[in-house]
Order: structure tokens, then sequence, then C-alpha cells
């Protein structure tokens, strides 16, 4: 996009700094033209006062011809660093102008968004102490909307600066914000679906073997290796009114889960099927189908940190190294800028041979939009090896299409992923939506799915 000003003059996406300058504005360029005409007519036709109507206009050409601006107006975009999180972006935009500066015609733009033209003064006087004429440097607060995630694109701002009594005008210029990486937000979840077998001598859930917990498993007599503090008094005064033997009371274990989370990263859909060719622009208030993966990622990695099970991350569409199971708020925030990194690459370099490797007490979120077979062949791999597996479905609501073939070519896509779906959920495999409309009630069905394969961990 190649905004231009009013006059038709370009907006350069970028300019050298030593190529701005202060030139005549057309104003400037018609007041001599006005006074070189009036006063070649009235000598012409002999009448002084014709002549004399071109002399002030010639007089304030000259006048403000020779007392030029001084420095050039400077615009700088200042944002926060580091990651941010999706809603609003928000960024500052200062002007450094010259004292006498006048107007400054700004023109605001991002990606997916409608640009803003605004005409301020280039500098506030407000901040200046009495007496003092300088210009003070003002700011400008900028903030975009956006649902999206992961790296995105900011603010550019083109810059035309005017001079007093719009004499003179500064060449156009603009200030580019930075990259920034949009970390995905997660929403409250419940309880989720739990591996099989747990790990670990400690954690937030109660396991199948022998150890120190809460959850009574049943009264013992005392045996090498009990510890005395477990003596059951009470058992043994009715069991063994000689106190031969003891009693003990024997609890469960506590252990932690761990969770694998795939995000199946090959492809970027949106709702409208005519961008999934990869033409035309997407709209930032419309989440994609990787959008709502990092989401449905990231609220589930929340869940589990949150009562101190271990989460690890693995991308389908990149081959590199795993992010490992792990617990704490730290790993928690790697796991969140792995997601925001996330994106498709080209699919002749994402064949798996083997699905990635998944500890063998690990459950498996997988997060995909189940538009080829793939997940279906790992989904069956892991299930094969023992592994329980939670398939999330992200893809978005999409709109109704017009164009004929595009309406079949979706039909069709979409009985085939129907069937897909149909097939792991036939073969037991949870399925639960992360849609636009079914998002709501996505927590309610991990909590279903949990009661429902409720079982005491080994």
């Amino acid at each position: 996009m190649n905004p231009s000003g009013g006059d038709g003059v370009p907006w350069p996406r970028r300019a050298d700094d030593d190529a701005l300058r202060w030139r005549p504005t057309s104003a400037h360029t018609a007041a001599v033209v006005a006074g070189v005409v009036l006063l070649g007519m009235g000598i012409a036709a002999g009448r002084a006062d014709v002549a004399l109507l071109g002399v002030p206009a010639l007089a304030a050409a000259v006048w403000a011809r020779g007392t030029p601006p001084g420095r050039l107006v400077q615009a700088r975009l200042d944002e926060p660093e580091g990651p941010t999180h999706a809603g609003e972006l928000r960024a500052t935009l200062r002007l450094d102008a010259p004292e006498g500066a006048g107007l400054a015609h700004l023109r605001v733009t991002a990606p997916g968004h409608r640009e803003t033209q605004v005409v301020v003064r280039a500098a506030d006087a407000g901040g200046s102490r009495p007496g003092d004429t300088s210009a003070v440097g003002r700011s400008l607060d900028l903030s975009l909307a956006s649902v999206r995630t992961g790296p995105q694109e900011t603010f550019t701002v083109g810059l035309r600066a005017y001079g007093p009594a719009g004499v003179w005008e500064q060449t156009p210029s603009d200030a580019a914000g930075h990259r920034r990486l949009v970390l995905p937000g997660a929403q409250p979840l419940g309880r989720l679906p739990l591996p099989g077998r747990l790990r670990g001598l400690t954690g937030p859930h109660t396991s199948r073997r022998l150890g120190d917990g809460s959850e009574l498993r049943d009264v013992h007599p005392f045996a090498p290796g009990d510890r005395l503090r477990r003596i059951d008094w009470r058992a043994t005064a009715r069991r063994s009114p000689d106190l031969d033997p003891l009693y003990v009371r024997r609890t469960y274990a506590t252990a932690e889960a761990t969770a694998v989370l795939v995000v199946d990263s090959r492809d970027d859909v949106g709702p409208d099927v005519r961008t999934w060719r990869g033409y035309g622009t997407q709209r930032v208030d419309e989440p994609t189908s990787l959008d709502l993966a990092r989401h449905a990622a990231a609220s589930v990695a929340t869940a589990f940190v949150d009562t101190g099970d271990r989460v690890g991350l693995e991308d389908l569409a990149r081959r590199r190294r795993p992010l490992p199971p792990a617990s704490g708020r730290r790993h928690l925030r790697r796991v969140l800028h792995a997601l925001a990194l996330a994106h498709p690459v080209d699919q002749a370099t994402v064949h798996r041979v083997r699905p990635p490797q998944v500890p063998a007490d690990a459950i498996v979120y997988l997060f995909s939009t189940m538009l080829d077979d793939e997940p279906v062949r790992l989904v069956r791999t892991w299930r094969e090896l023992g592994h329980e597996v939670v398939l999330v479905d992200t893809l978005p609501d999409v709109h109704a299409v017009a164009e004929t073939h595009l309406r079949i070519g979706w039909r069709i896509a979409r009985m085939e992923r129907d069937l897909r779906i149909e097939a792991l959920a036939s073969e037991g495999v949870p399925v639960v939506s992360w849609a636009g409309s079914q998002r709501p009630r996505a927590a309610v069905r991990l909590e279903a799915v949990a009661r429902q394969a409720t079982r005491r961990p080994r």
C-alpha cells in the first residue's frame, strides 16, 4: 500500500533522513504567480492600481521564502518491548518539531485496518516555561484492535509537516513500527482429561500405588518399612487389644500428570474459503484456524500448569526440538512463546514418517483442522502405543460462499473431514470443537470427557 497526499504526491514507505528538506508549497507558488501577473498586467495597461495589487503578494512571498523553518519535524514510534497479548496493540507517536512549526498531516495505516488521517499541531507549547517560545515535542497515543496472534505487523505513520502560514512544507516521510509478537490468551478451564498412568512421587492427583497421601487405601498390620506415625491406635485397639500386631493406615501416593500438546500448524485457514488458496487478505477481527489452535493450546497448558502438572509442546509443521514436559510459570511462558511462533511452512518438508515421540505416561492433545488424513494416522499410531488422545477441532466457522466451484469444493472437503472425525469418535477418541460458536461449550465438553474417563491412576 502506497498512500498519497491530497495533492497527489506519494507518501514514501521509507525515506532517508538526508533527503528530508523544506520546500515551498503550492500556496507560495500561487502567491508569486498572482503577484507577477497582476504587476505585469498593471504595467502593460498603465494601471497603477492593478500593479499595486501584486506588490503585497510578491512582498509576502519573498519575506516568507527568506525565513524557512529551522529543524525538520521528526516522527518516532515508541512501542513496548517484548511480546504482547492479543486484544489491543498500543504505541506512542512522538513528534519532535522546531520552534514555530505549523501543522502536521498524519496518515496512520496498519495491515487489515482502515487508514486514519488527522491534522494536528506539530508542537505543543503547553509544557514550556513562561516566556519560553521554544516548541515542545508532543505525543499521540495509537491503538488497534485485533484477535490475531503470532508475528503481526503494526503501525506505519506517514508524516507531512507544514511551516507557519503554510508557506513551507516538509518532504513526506514515514515512521514504521516493529514487527510485534502477539502471545495467545487463555480461557479458564475446569477439569481436564488425564492420562491413565501418573508419574512422580508427589503431585496434585492420587495414584494407585502406596505412599504418602491423603486418600485412605486400607488398614494393614505393621510391616518392615512402615513408619511409626502411620500407626492407627484406634484400629489397633479394636483388632488387637494386646497390641500384637500393630495396625497402620496405608494411603495412596500422590503424583502428577503429563500432557503433550501437538499443534498442527501446517495450514492456517480463515472463515473465508476464498482466502484458502493464498489470495486475498484475512480479516483481523476473525481468528484463523492457527489462532484458535494457539488459544486452545494456551488454555490447556495454563490449566495443567495451574494444577501443578507437566506439559510439553510439539509442532507438526516444524522439525525442531520440541519443548519437553515441565511445570512452572516460567515453562508456561516458554510454551506460549513457542505457540506464537508456530506458522505454516513448505508442505514438502512437513511429512513425518514417524509420529512425534511422546513420553510413555503422557496424554496427547492434538489441535488440528482435520483437513487431511495425516492427523488420523498420528492419532491411531499413538493409541496403538497406549497413549490416550484428545482431539481439539480448530477449524473456524466457515462463511457461506457464492461462487459455485468454491461451494462445491468446500462441500466435498467438509464431508471428507466429517468422515475422519466420525471415524475417530467411533474408535473412542474424544473430539472437542474450538470454533467460535462452540468455544463457550469447550470447557464443559472437556469436563464431561474427564468425568466419563474417571478412574484411579496406576
